[in-house]
């Protein structure tokens, strides 16, 4: 099962972060993510194999950032309010304490309006590799400084960078957080 993307041209010219955020708070049992261009993207579960893969991503950085206490770690069930116009959920973030601490209490128990500083996406059996491709960019266009795009189904990992080209590596053992997480090293292949 794939993504399902709705057109709501027909309801609203354009769907606001607040309007998406209580759409969402409205229809909890429903995963949803709003692109840049306004589309409702309709979120597929996914399956056993990948939130396997996904659950250990998210210890390993939270591990990693706990001994070094540099942001926060977030999950897939986490909204952003990007500054591009989406709203969307890595699969796994990692946000700047500082600018973490710098967005109000309201802000941090909403959808944080933030891009992370580091996301990992996981393609998972139902996805298409475009759409990832896609919202990775999205994020770099909102400010993101590192992006990992781990493709099992291709065996690469597509590494996002602001200002450069994607460097795509076919399956490492690991890829390294270079300065945007100073120590962090993700095994990729052990999972």
């Amino acid at each position: 099962m794939t993504a399902i993307n709705l057109n709501l041209e027909p309801l609203v010219e354009e769907l606001s972060h607040e309007q998406f955020y209580r759409l969402c708070m409205a229809n909890k049992d429903v995963v949803m993510e709003r692109s840049s261009a306004g589309k409702l993207i309709i979120m597929p579960p996914v399956g056993g194999e990948s939130g396997r893969q996904e659950a250990n991503y998210i210890i390993d950085l939270g591990i990693w950032n706990r001994q070094t206490g540099l942001g926060e770690v977030f999950s897939s069930s986490t909204v952003f309010n990007l500054p591009n116009g989406g709203d969307r959920s890595p699969d796994a973030a990692w946000v700047k304490l500082e600018r973490w601490n710098g967005l109000t209490p309201e802000q941090q128990t909403k959808f944080p309006p933030i891009c992370p500083d580091f996301v990992i996406e996981l393609r998972s059996e139902s996805d298409r590799l475009k759409p990832l491709q896609e919202k990775m960019q999205e994020y770099l266009d909102s400010g993101l400084q590192l992006g990992w795009l781990i493709n099992p189904q291709g065996q690469t990992v597509e590494i996002y960078r602001p200002g450069q080209a994607v460097e795509v590596m076919k399956f490492p053992a690991a890829v390294s957080g270079e300065d945007v997480l100073p120590g962090f090293v993700l095994e990729v292949k052990n999972y």
